[in-house]
């Protein structure tokens, strides 16, 4: 089955390699994931797909339909729920209840990693589309962090579409491609990769195999 799992971005820290190198590298909280729902393209939905979930949610956030299908599994409700497309035979294969763990990634692997970047709020042009401040002398006043013109006047009379302004920053999806896995510990559900990941610590994280496997060399 295509290895994708849900999990939690712990932090940064560094190892070293057999000959002394040191790497960054971001751990990961991978799972358990269990499998809430199966589709295949013999039944109603038409497609190949497996639904997982990650975490828990509190009974007083769910309403009573979701807790009703979460009753019928036996499971509990989680707090985050994915699809990935798989094949036929693996959809014929898993089952609901199956849980996903860290052992479906091993060192050496090369993966993608999606999540979202820390949210910054409303931010100015300078922070957000890295603008040059202006003088801050010489008769500078009241523009000391603006973006300058925004255009001309009667002709076009409007700002262009696209025009880089102030306004929120971050909390963007972002897919970091070709990490490679440096440690896997399946007992403890982490997972050690090379590099860094959007986020904050304790953000939700996509992990998937790499799609462009021809650049991982690069890594």
């Amino acid at each position: 089955m295509a290895k994708g799992l849900m999990g939690r971005k712990v932090g940064m820290t560094q190892v070293f390699g057999i000959e002394g190198q040191k790497y960054a590298v971001t751990v990961l909280e991978v799972g358990p994931c269990p499998v809430v729902a199966v589709k295949t393209e013999n039944g109603h939905d038409g497609y190949n797909a497996v639904v997982i979930g990650f975490g828990t949610k509190k009974a007083k956030h769910v309403n009573q339909p979701r807790q009703g299908f979460y009753d019928k599994i036996g499971q509990t409700p989680s707090a985050v729920i994915r699809e990935m497309r798989v094949s036929n035979e693996d959809a014929n294969m898993i089952e609901v209840g199956t849980l996903l763990t860290a052992e479906a990634f091993q060192p050496g692997q090369i993966v993608d990693v999606v999540a979202n970047t820390k949210g910054r709020g409303f931010t100015g042009v300078i922070k957000r589309h890295n603008y040059h401040m202006p003088k801050a002398t010489h008769g500078t006043h009241e523009v000391f962090r603006h973006g300058g013109s925004l255009g001309t006047r009667t002709t076009p009379g409007r700002v262009f579409p696209n025009k880089k302004m102030a306004g929120h920053y971050g909390n963007e999806r972002v897919t970091i491609q070709n990490l490679t896995v440096m440690q896997v510990e399946a007992d403890k559900n982490l997972i050690v990769v090379k590099g860094s990941v959007p986020g904050p610590n304790g953000g939700v994280v996509w992990i998937q195999e790499a799609a462009r496997t021809q650049r991982a060399g690069k890594q």
